[in-house]
């Protein structure tokens, strides 16, 4: 081989090795205007992202942190700032007060799912359910993930109905779906 066609080989599969490498980091989406690494746990990733800056200060106040940085695997539908908007007016700070800490970790628990269980895995299990997916949350509330109009839902006990806006957001330690509103438990 010549030296040229050596240095044209070698620039061919340097450059490939780059495109394939930033394939890969660009399959994890941003979130929140920050992008999620998933070899950051999940409140390494969610301290980053905009969009959950009421969940973060939600999850220190409950003393959950050192849980979600633990090696899990969790699922956890992470609702947006927006979300904690839609709840009654002074719903948030009364919850964030220390002498409701327990019903804080109801809450937040509410919305977590032992495991990782991937958005295609939600969709797949619904379907051949009928449309349905029962799951329970580390608090005990049973969550179900429904299909409808070709979107995902999540479903609280007491029928509040929360769309995934980002599925598939990859942690160390599970992942993460993004969803719009807060779910409860009954």
């Amino acid at each position: 081989m010549s030296k040229k066609s050596y240095f044209a080989s070698t620039a061919i599969a340097v450059a490939t090795g780059l495109a394939l490498s930033t394939a890969v980091f660009a399959a994890n989406p941003q979130v929140g205007g920050a992008p999620m690494y998933e070899n950051k746990n999940i409140v390494e990733n969610a301290v980053n992202s905009k969009d959950h800056t009421t969940l973060v200060a939600a999850v220190k106040a409950a003393d959950l942190v050192d849980t979600l940085m633990s090696a899990g695997p969790f699922t956890v539908f992470a609702p947006v700032n927006s979300g904690f908007e839609k709840l009654p007016a002074g719903t948030v700070d009364t919850l964030l007060k220390p002498e409701n800490k327990g019903t804080l970790t109801k809450v937040l628990t509410s919305h977590v799912v032992a495991g990782k269980v991937s958005g295609t895995d939600l969709m797949k299990w619904a379907k051949a359910n009928g449309g349905r997916y029962n799951m329970q949350a580390v608090s005990g509330d049973a969550l179900t993930a429904v299909l409808q109009g070709g979107s995902l839902y999540i479903f609280d006990e007491s029928g509040g109905a929360s769309k995934v806006t980002i599925a598939d957001v990859n942690q160390s330690n599970g992942v993460i779906h993004v969803v719009e509103n807060v779910l409860l438990p009954k």
